[in-house]
């Protein structure tokens, strides 16, 4: 069975001059890990650095869906109404860190957010 990839964006990065800084978003998704640990296990996580282009965000869902955190979804596996399909590449993909937690638990039958 392949694996839903999730992006997210390495701590401790720098905005040109700017930083050290975290994703909220990040950190948020790696909170539900401490709380779900099998999800870091049932997901293919990828902590990426923050400078775009995003290499494998961009294979994965085009140019335009850089942005983190990111779950792309499996392909031929379920996929919600709030998800969003890639034009480019065609995948399905969700965003909003509360959405990406709401699918997993539905997903894996774990928590999810409420």
């Amino acid at each position: 069975m392949l694996k839903h990839v999730l992006f997210l964006l390495s701590p401790g990065f720098y905005d040109g001059e700017k930083g050290p800084f975290y994703c909220p978003y990040a950190a948020a998704v790696e909170g539900m890990f401490k709380y779900i640990p099998e999800f870091e296990e049932l997901v293919e996580v990828h902590r990426i650095a923050f400078p775009r282009p995003r290499p494998g965000v961009l294979t994965l869902l085009g140019e335009e869906n850089q942005g983190t955190p990111v779950l792309v979804i499996a392909e031929g596996a379920r996929v919600p109404e709030y998800a969003q399909v890639s034009e480019s590449t065609g995948r399905a993909f969700i965003e909003n860190t509360q959405e990406i937690g709401k699918y997993l638990g539905e997903e894996f039958g774990k928590m999810a957010p409420h």
